[in-house]
């Protein structure tokens, strides 16, 4: 049976962080994940997740400077401190609010000295992120909204986890990003499962709620659930209007649910 996980990054962003974990529980979330939490003292977060009993599953590396055009740092050649500064803070704050994964942002950035930098910087996260029981995440980005960056294709990731050899590093399987590079989401899902760490969905290609365009999402969970997937799916997309409009897709999803689970008890 499916879990999922508000992506705060993108849902309820009109509230602060620690209110926004409790508008996640209160709408019936399983789990929470964001993006970049560190105007929030990490105190305050750990508080409210202890309040509502929800686990953090991921937070990302700094982007850098977005105003510049960053988007990460862990490919870029000439800002490894940075990104090592990056990672440190990262999983500094991930420790503090028992955050289970942390997303290394690779960046824009192309070629055989880029991969080798991303590779040396992953390594090092792996080494400083295992020792707080922390895993490590890479996430193929669509070049549509992403153009420039670094990570696009799981094929891409599989070989740079291979290379780095660490067994925390694992692959952040986003539907809608795979969908609009790659597409043959059963497929791969199923191929790369033994490295996915998490799964995140959204509409392709408009990346709002997950219940229309071309993903059939009731197919995607089922295949899941068929291939043995247990842990919280990240629900990382733009509300249409606002976060509490658009929940209608949670609330069909948890009446099919149980629906299903009636029917194979009146069945056994």
């Amino acid at each position: 049976m499916a879990r999922f996980s508000a992506n705060l990054g993108f849902l309820w962003q009109e509230l602060s962080l620690p209110d926004a974990i409790r508008a996640a529980s209160a709408a019936g979330f399983d789990a929470v994940e964001c993006h970049w939490p560190y105007d929030t003292p990490p105190e305050e977060t750990r508080r409210a997740l202890d309040e509502t009993g929800l686990a953090m599953l991921g937070l990302n590396t700094s982007r850098g400077n977005p105003q510049a055009g960053d988007n990460g740092l862990s490919a870029l050649p000439d800002r490894r401190q940075e990104a090592v500064e990056a990672i440190d803070k990262a999983i500094d704050y991930a420790a503090r609010t028992a955050t289970r994964n942390v997303h290394v942002m690779a960046g824009k950035a192309a070629g055989e000295e880029a991969r080798n930098t991303f590779i040396d910087n992953l390594r090092y996260a792996a080494k400083k992120a295992a020792e707080a029981g922390i895993g490590i995440l890479i996430e193929p980005l669509n070049s549509r909204d992403a153009p420039g960056y670094f990570l696009h294709t799981t094929d891409q990731a599989l070989d740079i986890i291979a290379a780095v050899g660490a067994t925390n590093v694992r692959l952040m399987f986003d539907c809608y990003h795979v969908q609009i590079m790659q597409g043959d989401l059963t497929r791969r899902l199923q191929a790369a499962m033994e490295v996915i760490g998490h799964i995140q969905i959204a509409a392709v290609p408009d990346r709002r709620e997950p219940d229309h365009g071309e993903v059939d999402y009731g197919h995607i969970l089922g295949h899941l659930d068929a291939i043995g997937y247990d842990r919280p799916i990240g629900a990382e997309y733009r509300p249409a209007i606002s976060t509490e409009a658009g929940l209608g897709w949670l609330k069909t999803c948890r009446e099919t649910q149980r629906m299903k689970t009636a029917e194979s008890i009146l069945y056994v």
